[in-house]
């Protein structure tokens, strides 16, 4: 069965791309909590899988693997990709969706306000709502989530940020995704020599784990890249808005995960920030900025 064309399209697409999105965190987190696979080891495969994906697109296409990314971005993703999978050990899929999200959006404004974009009142205060719904979800309390791991996925969030950064002007996103996958893959290998000794996996934990790289990560970019040309970078930064809600949903309907007042408040206030953040950042960005 073909797919729609036009606005039905786009929407069917951007819809799987979130729902891939959000698939991340909770493929990752019932992984972690309900197999025996180890961070490091999900990490890995994650990264192969997807790399592998990625390499059969572009040679499907006739392109060269490594004909785009570069090393340092593939050295962000897996920063991020070893940081996403030791926080979720410890973590909800909802939180930690959360904090990796304030942590993309946070390393990307201050970015952006380190070279000279003027800071708008109503971006201000986007910034200041965020950081105290990230700081309110971080209070001590029983509700708190623990502070090594809430720290690795803010960690994760600044390595995505970065990557994110560097993207800029790449070219084609999706074969410079493919070419940081699969450059990725070397640091993936290094780490598993280095904490061979410490692997432990189960047939499922793999499966959770090719899935997570295979097709959350691999086929998710592929529809999420197909989906951006037809969207404005507001509306494609404001529909990202949805994956710590989808998260959220996804672990209290499939893991049993509780949701909090404190999460509740704190995922108000700092999507509520990184929206105002997305909708009224662009006005006071300096001349040299560029707009898409």
């Amino acid at each position: 069965m073909p797919l729609p064309t036009g606005a039905p399209r786009i929407a069917l697409l951007t819809t799987f791309a979130m729902l891939a999105f959000a698939g991340n965190s909770l493929l990752c987190r019932i992984a972690l909590r309900d197999t025996a696979i180890d961070a490091a080891s999900f990490t890995s495969v994650r990264l192969a899988s997807g790399a592998l994906v990625l390499l059969l697109l572009l040679r499907r296409r006739g392109v060269r693997p490594l004909a785009a990314g570069s090393w340092p971005m593939a050295a962000a993703l897996f920063a991020y990709a070893i940081a996403f999978s030791f926080a979720y050990r410890d973590l909800t899929a909802a939180t930690g969706a959360l904090l990796l999200f304030g942590g993309v959006q946070l390393t990307m404004t201050s970015y952006g306000l380190a070279s000279g974009e003027r800071l708008s009142a109503l971006l201000l205060l986007g910034v200041l709502v965020a950081v105290g719904g990230l700081v309110w979800l971080l209070l001590p309390g029983l509700a708190a989530p623990p502070y090594l791991a809430a720290a690795l996925m803010l960690a994760a969030g600044a390595a995505w940020g970065v990557y994110s950064l560097l993207g800029r002007g790449a070219g084609d996103p999706t074969t410079a995704t493919a070419g940081n996958f699969i450059r990725a893959v070397p640091f993936a290998a290094a780490m598993s020599l280095l904490t061979a000794g410490q692997t432990t996996s189960d047939p499922l934990g793999m499966f959770y784990a090719v899935l997570s790289g295979a097709v959350t990560s691999g086929l998710g970019y592929i529809l999420w890249y197909a989906a951006l040309p037809a969207l404005s970078a507001t509306s494609a930064a404001t529909i990202q808005l949805c994956v710590p809600a989808i998260a959220a949903l996804g672990g209290v309907v499939l893991l049993a995960e509780p949701i909090t007042s404190r999460l509740l408040l704190a995922s108000v206030a700092i999507l509520g920030g990184i929206a105002l953040t997305i909708v009224y950042g662009g006005g006071g960005k300096s001349s040299g900025a560029k707009k898409k």
